[in-house]
C-alpha cells in the first residue's frame, strides 16, 4: 500500500505549490481534486489542482502536470471529483456528468486511469426511483471508461449532514447492499469503490466485514475518521441531520479501528493507494493548522502504512 493525500485540503495552493507540499511531508501518492475550475459548491469542493480541460487541449501542459508530480516522487492515485450526478435539476446534472466525462478522458490522457467519485442521488426520491435513474444516466459514463481504460472508484459518503442534503443524501452508493445493487445495474470491471470506513460509523453499519466480501471491487482507499457524541445522538436520535451527533475528525481523534482496518486490507491483499482526507474542523483556521493535521495525520498513520 501506498500512503498519501487527498489534495482538496490544500485549496489554496497551485498544483506545484501541491505537490511540493504533499511530496515535503515524505507521501508517495495524492488524489488529486479536479473540480471545475472556480465552481465551488460545498465545503472541500471546487477545489481544481488540475485543469482537466486543458489538459485535453494542451499537450504541453499534461506533460508538465506528470513530469512535475514525478520529479517529486509523488504518484497521482486518482483524479477526483464528487458531484451530484443525478442531481433532480436537470441541469446541473449534465452539467456534473459532462464533467466527469472531461475528467474520466483526463486521467486516460495522463496515465492515471483511475477516476474517485460518488454515483449521486437525487435525495427527494426513493432507493428504488434512484436506481431507475442510475440506470439511465450511468451506461454512458461507463462505457466511456471502459473505452478509455479508466476505472471509477465510487465514494461511500451518504452526502447527508444537514437540512441541505435533508432528506435522502446525495449519494446512493452508501451500504453493502446499495453497493450489490449498483453492480447488479452496471456489472462493469472498470467499476468500484473508493472505499471511506468513516462513513460507516455513524450509519451504524459494520466497516471491516465488506473489506472481504467486496476484495476485488476495492480501487482506492480513504483515511478518514468520525466521532460520534453519545450524549448528543442520545438527544435526538439517527434520525436528526447527522452532523448533530457526529463530527469528521483526522485519523486517530475519532471512532475508526484504524490497526483493524488496514489489517484486513492486508488480508485481502490490497496494494493500492491509500489517501488521507482531512475534513476536521478543529484544524481550520489557518494555513499552519492544515499544516499541523495533515503532519498528525500522516504521523498516526505510519502505525500502519509505510
Amino acid at each position: 500500500m501506498k500512503l498519501g493525500l487527498v489534495s482538496a485540503i490544500l485549496d489554496g495552493s497551485t498544483y506545484e505549490e501541491m505537490i511540493d507540499t504533499v511530496s515535503e511531508f515524505g507521501f508517495q501518492c495524492v488524489e488529486v481534486a479536479c473540480w471545475p475550475q472556480g465552481k465551488a459548491e460545498r465545503r472541500y469542493a471546487g477545489v481544481s489542482h488540475i485543469d482537466v480541460e486543458r489538459v485535453l487541449d494542451d499537450d504541453a501542459y499534461a506533460a508538465h502536470v506528470i513530469d512535475y508530480a514525478r520529479s517529486k516522487g509523488v504518484d497521482i492515485s486518482s483524479l477526483a471529483f464528487y458531484p451530484n450526478t443525478l442531481d433532480p435539476d436537470l441541469e446541473k446534472r449534465a452539467a456534473n456528468v459532462a464533467h466527469l466525462q472531461t475528467v474520466i478522458k483526463a486521467s486516460a490522457k495522463l496515465g492515471v486511469g483511475l477516476v474517485t467519485t460518488f454515483i449521486g442521488r437525487d435525495q427527494y426520491k426513493t432507493v428504488e426511483d434512484n436506481l431507475e435513474i442510475v440506470k439511465e444516466v450511468w451506461p454512458p459514463i461507463i462505457s466511456l471508461a471502459e473505452a478509455e481504460n479508466v476505472r471509477i472508484g465510487l465514494e461511500n459518503c451518504p452526502m447527508l449532514f444537514g437540512a441541505d442534503q435533508w432528506p435522502g443524501g446525495q449519494n446512493l452508493m452508501t451500504t453493502p447492499n446499495l453497493w450489490k445493487r449498483v453492480f447488479e445495474i452496471l456489472p462493469s470491471p472498470n467499476l468500484g469503490i473508493n472505499y471511506d470506513p468513516s462513513h460507516f460509523v455513524w450509519q451504524m453499519v459494520d466497516y471491516i466485514k465488506p473489506i472481504y466480501e467486496f476484495a476485488d471491487r476495492i480501487f482506492h482507499v480513504h483515511y478518514k475518521d468520525i466521532k460520534l457524541y453519545e450524549d448528543k445522538l442520545n438527544q435526538v436520535g439517527i434520525m436528526a441531520y447527522p452532523l448533530d451527533y457526529m463530527s469528521p475528525k483526522i485519523p486517530g481523534l475519532g471512532d475508526v479501528d484504524w490497526g483493524k482496518y488496514v489489517s484486513a486490507l492486508t488480508d485481502i491483499g490490497y496494494e493500492g493507494y491509500t489517501c488521507i482526507e482531512i475534513e476536521d474542523k478543529a484544524f481550520e483556521g489557518s494555513p499552519e493548522k492544515v499544516l499541523e493535521s495533515i503532519r498528525l495525520s500522516k504521523r498516526y498513520m505510519e502505525q500502519f502504512v509505510i
